[in-house]
C-alpha cells in the first residue's frame, strides 16, 4: 500500500493521550478531487487523517498523532470528544446525497491495510472501530448500509460483527439500554436503533425495532461482554 503525503492545515494538538476508536466516514461528495479540496481548505475547517479513493490511492492527510477534525459533536460510550481519541479515514464515496453507491474491492483493499496498521499502533478495542453514524445517529448516515462492516469483522477482523437468531421483543427500557452499552447515544432512541441497524443489519434500516433487529443485538451483547 502506497500512501501519497497531502497535509492537510486542519489539526490540533489532541487533548487525550490515549487513542482508541477508528472512525470510518464516506465523503458524501461528487468526487475524489472535490473531497480533497475540501479536507485540506483551511476556511472549511474539516479534515481527517487519511483519505481513500475509490481506485484504491491513500492520502495522508494529518499526522496521527494529531487531533483531525472529522467527528464534529458525536458520542460514543459517555465520550464526547471523539476527535482526541480517534483516527478518522474518509472514504470516496459520493454519498446518499449524491448517488450512493457500493464501494470498490480496491478501496476496500486499501481500508483493510491501511485499518491493521491503525489498530496496530494503537490501542483501539473491535467494539471501538465505528462508522460516523453510529458516533452521531441524529444526523449522519456515513458510510451507510452498503459499507462492508461483515466482511471487515469476519475475514480481516477488524471490528465486530454479530449472529443472533430473531428472538421476542423485550421492553424498550431493556433495548435503549442495550444500545447504551454497545456505546450508543439513546436520547433520539429511533436515530439510535436506526444507527444499530446500519452498521449490524443494513438489508434493512427501518428504525423500527423487531425481531431480527434484538436478536443481532442481543448477539452483539454476548461478544461484547
Amino acid at each position: 500500500m502506497t500512501v501519497i503525503s497531502h497535509p492537510s492545515p486542519n489539526f490540533e494538538p489532541r487533548r487525550s493521550a490515549i487513542v482508541d476508536m477508528l472512525v470510518i466516514h464516506y465523503t458524501g461528495m461528487p468526487d475524489g478531487p472535490a473531497a480533497l479540496a475540501r479536507l485540506c481548505d483551511a476556511e472549511a475547517k474539516v479534515s481527517a487523517h487519511y483519505l481513500i479513493e475509490e481506485d484504491g490511492r491513500v492520502f495522508s492527510l494529518v499526522s496521527e498523532d494529531l487531533r483531525a477534525w472529522h467527528a464534529g459533536a458525536s458520542h460514543w460510550r459517555g465520550e464526547t470528544d471523539i476527535n482526541s481519541r480517534s483516527i478518522g479515514i474518509e472514504l470516496v464515496n459520493p454519498g446518499h446525497e449524491f448517488g450512493y453507491r457500493a464501494f470498490p474491492d480496491a478501496q476496500i483493499a486499501a481500508l483493510v491495510d491501511l485499518s491493521k496498521g491503525i489498530v496496530g499502533r494503537h490501542p483501539i478495542p473491535a467494539r471501538n472501530v465505528v462508522g460516523h453514524s453510529d458516533i452521531a445517529p441524529p444526523r449522519k448516515q456515513d458510510p451507510g448500509e452498503l459499507f462492508p462492516w461483515q466482511v471487515l469483522a469476519e475475514t480481516h477482523g477488524i471490528g465486530v460483527w454479530p449472529c443472533g437468531e430473531p428472538t421476542e421483543l423485550p421492553p424498550e427500557h431493556v433495548v435503549l439500554a442495550g444500545l447504551a452499552h454497545v456505546g450508543y447515544d439513546i436520547h433520539d432512541p429511533k436515530a439510535a436503533l436506526t444507527a444499530f441497524q446500519r452498521h449490524f443489519r443494513p438489508w434493512k434500516v427501518d428504525g423500527h425495532l423487531d425481531a431480527e433487529t434484538i436478536g443481532r443485538l442481543r448477539g452483539l451483547m454476548r461478544i461484547l461482554r
